[in-house]
């Protein structure tokens, strides 16, 4: 069951993490809302998560699918992330209640495994690709 509690939301203050630039709005908006459905359509399970802006970064929203692998975009606020999760069909949760799912924790450990493989193989001289056998 997806929930999102709207006062939970805090205003902004003259302090905290800009917005994104006017000029580029409508494009970065298609650009966004067409990844969003890219990675929906393409994945089974996808759930939204919305994160809080910070002192760093603005509102974003994550997709996740069944298997933890993940997106994240900025969104304009979270409302915005829970009309487009409404959009998507998908359900959408508020990260700061519920937390990441375990999914997408075991797969970002999964995707360090597989990084340290290949850059051991690459740096392995036993695999050097010039060396003959004549």
């Amino acid at each position: 069951m997806a929930w999102w509690r709207l006062g939970s939301r805090r205003r902004r203050t003259s302090g905290s993490a800009p917005a994104e630039p006017e000029s580029s709005g409508g494009s970065r908006r298609s650009e966004v809302l067409a990844h969003f459905r890219e990675f929906e359509r393409t994945r089974v399970g996808v759930e939204a998560y919305i994160e809080p802006a910070t002192n760093v970064t603005g509102t974003t929203m994550v997709l996740i699918d069944f298997q933890g692998e993940w997106t994240r975009r900025a969104i304009p606020h979270p409302g915005a992330g829970v009309a487009l999760a409404k959009d998507l069909g998908i359900p959408v949760y508020d990260v700061n209640l519920t937390g990441y799912p375990q999914r997408m924790r075991d797969w970002n450990a999964r995707q360090r495994i597989e990084r340290e493989r290949r850059r051991r193989a690459a740096d392995d001289p036993r695999r050097d690709s010039t060396a003959s056998d004549d």
